[in-house]
């Protein structure tokens, strides 16, 4: 019995009855709330402060062309986590920058799933480890386990905050209030879950989107389907994968729909005995899949390759027969907190990401495998476009990148990694790059491309992103690059006075498509 315990029981045993007549307060019922320090809490634990920011710090000029909002997204733990559990499990938190007029308020709320309403209620933790349902309190069996913490995309005038392992959870885009835990698109969605990475058409008004492991747990299912402007589903194919295991994102051009199957794979038998969903079975191949979008799936073909590990896709094309899709890729697992299968210890220079086009001709009917050509040297994750390209040929291309010829900042001391130290946009029509820069005590996340103009040219504009001053206790900034100009720092910084939770994505959305007040 504990000492909290024990003293409780005491006082309710009559102590009270002491010396000069003084009683001792019986302990509250249930376990106190405390997150100890942890790596996987980033050591200062969780954010998990819902606020409001009107006119935040501004260091420099933001420009007036810019007008709009940047949404963002990560796992911010609601309760203390399962020992053991990974960061991606943490409940959905939405934060977001409005900009207009050279001001910037700041407004954070977390995403209210049905995981965040039941624990709440609770008070305490139902939900066990990372995508594994066996590990959950018996009260939560009807309840979804998505936690909306991972991407958040703008459609038909609604914030889709996404989770893949779940339909998408709605929320207002001006208020971040949740209007809808569990969207299924009119009630027309037929699978149990929604990709963290849609894609858009901006010449048809489409969502194209799909869902892995469609049909339950560990299913071979995967749900591929359209929905229009007004949020109806308008085309839909199953297909069936090689094997079952993480399709994080995929690709989408105006002729085919493309996934890579990599060896992140679910082990129900761990699951079993309480771990996470997935593991890394380094004897495993990919397998690039290549179906005609529109269709009806049969045409779907499976094109071999080497274990690799890639989850997000920069951009595709397609030119006649032959499918582009560009990928930052490594040659390992990349995710050191999921396990490898095989007892393999985790490579950090084999995990390393390098920007690589994956290419087939479709046309060569006797052709097994994919070609694969490495685009550039530097190293990174979480590459993006102008997304007004998507579905469509492209040229630019932004990525956070670790430039390691820059000296580490000694005060830092022996970190396990090299923080994420750039931004660097890619131009392939001229194979050329140029890279900002933010100096050797902050790690950059995810950026978002902002287009000067309705009708700038590809790839001119600005890149939002948040950094995070690790000299700081990680205090959390807004950062505004122009992409013409890279080099020569940020226009502006926008300085918040805490650190925030790790993004994982994040969404641009002009002030014209918003809704009005």
């Amino acid at each position: 019995m504990g000492r909290r315990k024990f003293m409780g029981a005491l006082a309710a045993a009559g102590t009270g009855a002491m010396a000069g007549g003084l009683s001792v307060s019986p302990s509250a019922h249930g376990d106190t709330v405390h997150f100890p320090p942890s790596s996987y809490l980033g050591g200062a634990g969780p954010f998990r402060s819902e606020c409001d920011i009107r006119d935040c710090d501004v260091i420099g000029e933001i420009p007036t062309n810019i007008d709009g909002a940047f949404y963002r997204v990560g796992p911010d733990w609601q309760y203390p986590p399962m020992t053991g559990n990974i960061p991606f499990d943490g409940e959905g938190h939405v934060s977001m920058f409005r900009i207009s007029n050279g001001h910037v308020d700041f407004k954070s709320r977390y995403a209210r799933t049905q995981r965040y309403k039941a624990q709440s209620a609770a008070r305490k933790r139902l939900f066990g480890m990372y995508r594994n349902p066996f590990t959950d309190d018996a009260s939560v069996k009807n309840i979804s386990r998505g936690t909306a913490n991972t991407h958040i995309v703008y459609y038909n005038g609604k914030m889709l905050a996404l989770k893949e392992d779940s339909p998408p959870v709605v929320l207002d885009p001006l208020t971040l209030e949740t209007v809808d835990d569990y969207y299924t698109f009119h009630g027309e969605l037929a699978s149990l879950t929604h990709t963290a990475h849609p894609k858009f058409d901006h010449a048809t008004g489409e969502m194209i989107s799909f869902g892995y492991e469609a049909k339950g747990l560990a299913s071979d299912d995967v749900l591929v389907f359209s929905a229009d402007a007004q949020g109806h589903i308008t085309w839909q194919t199953w297909i069936k994968v090689p094997y079952v295991g993480m399709l994080h994102d995929f690709a989408v051009t105006e002729k085919y729909v493309a996934f890579l199957c990599v060896p992140m794979a679910t082990n129900v038998e761990r699951m079993k005995q309480g771990q996470v969903h997935f593991a890394w079975d380094s004897m495993l191949p990919t397998w690039f899949g290549v179906l005609e979008r529109g269709g009806d799936g049969k045409d779907l073909r499976w094109f071999k390759g080497p274990e690799r590990c890639a989850t997000h896709v920069m951009g595709a094309f397609s030119e006649g027969h032959t499918l582009y899709v560009d990928m930052d890729m490594a040659l390992k697992n990349q995710f050191p907190f999921f396990p490898n299968l095989h007892g393999e210890p985790f490579d950090p220079k084999a995990a390393s990401g390098y920007l690589t086009r994956l290419s087939v001709d479709l046309s060569k009917k006797d052709i097994r495998e994919y070609s694969m050509e490495r685009l550039y040297p530097q190293t990174g994750v979480l590459p993006r476009q102008d997304d007004r390209y998507q579905t469509k040929p492209y040229h630019v291309g932004f990525m956070p990148t670790t430039d390691a010829t820059k000296p580490l900042n000694p005060k830092l001391g022996n970190l396990p990694f090299r923080p994420t130290n750039s931004y660097t946009r890619f131009d392939h029509a001229t194979r050329s790059t140029s890279q900002f820069y933010i100096g050797d005590a902050s790690s950059l996340q995810e950026a978002c491309f902002v287009p000067r103009s309705e009708n700038a040219a590809e790839g001119d504009g600005y890149l939002v992103g948040v950094a995070h001053r690790l000299l700081e206790g990680g205090r959390t900034d807004l950062v505004i690059v122009d992409t013409q100009h890279m080099e020569d720092g940020p226009v502006a910084t926008v300085r918040l006075p805490f650190r925030s939770y790790s993004q994982v994505h994040g969404w641009w959305v002009p002030a014209s498509q918003l809704p009005k007040m």
